[in-house]
């Protein structure tokens, strides 16, 4: 399951904005995109309720995505800033508000989900690649599943707990390893 390095590190969404020139720069920016992933997987105050993903341009980092503490954006900046090949870092990384009833939502959804059989080897993981991001109610699931099956599992299992929305923007392995084929 390509060790799910993509996975999620953490949900990062492996982007690298690569041009065609035959230089040695899309290599470079790939890797920084890789390194960046590698350093926001082994924070280890990122969990399954918080998404980043990120892109990188030239050794420019955008980090994008919602973080459920404001020290965690702070934190995921100063770690990506230190990778090596990083020019700057364009930090757009949102908090989430404070709510006892997301809380509440997040870990109902959480427990539904990773108690379910079907997800118990993504559980085991060291970092679970289903990220649910709840914003006033509204839930959106994020990460890497292994199949269609699982997305769509994920989704009827996070929709009994009262969201006011669920949205699925998770991806299987298939399409991310397309998505890292295709160059852009």
């Amino acid at each position: 399951m390509l060790k799910r390095l993509m996975v999620t590190v953490a949900a990062l969404t492996l982007t690298a904005n690569v041009a065609l020139a035959g230089s040695i720069e899309p290599r470079k920016d790939f890797q920084v995109l890789k390194d960046v992933a590698t350093s926001v997987d082994r924070y280890t105050q990122f969990t399954i309720f918080d998404d980043v993903s990120a892109s990188v341009k030239d050794g420019v980092v955008t980090l994008t995505g919602k973080v459920t503490m404001p020290y965690k954006r702070s934190d995921i900046e100063k770690r990506v800033a230190k990778v090596n090949g990083v020019v700057a870092v364009r930090d757009q990384i949102t908090v989430l508000p404070v709510s006892p009833f997301d809380d509440e939502l997040r870990y109902r959804i959480a427990r539904s989900i990773y108690g379910h059989s079907n997800f118990w080897n993504y559980a085991i993981m060291a970092t679970p690649p289903i990220h649910i991001v709840v914003e006033n109610g509204r839930v959106t699931l994020t990460g890497v599943v292994g199949s269609e099956v699982d997305r769509m599992l994920a989704r009827s299992l996070a929709t009994q707990f009262g969201a006011l929305s669920v949205s699925n923007a998770l991806k299987t392995d298939a399409e991310m390893r397309e998505a890292l084929e295709k160059p852009e």
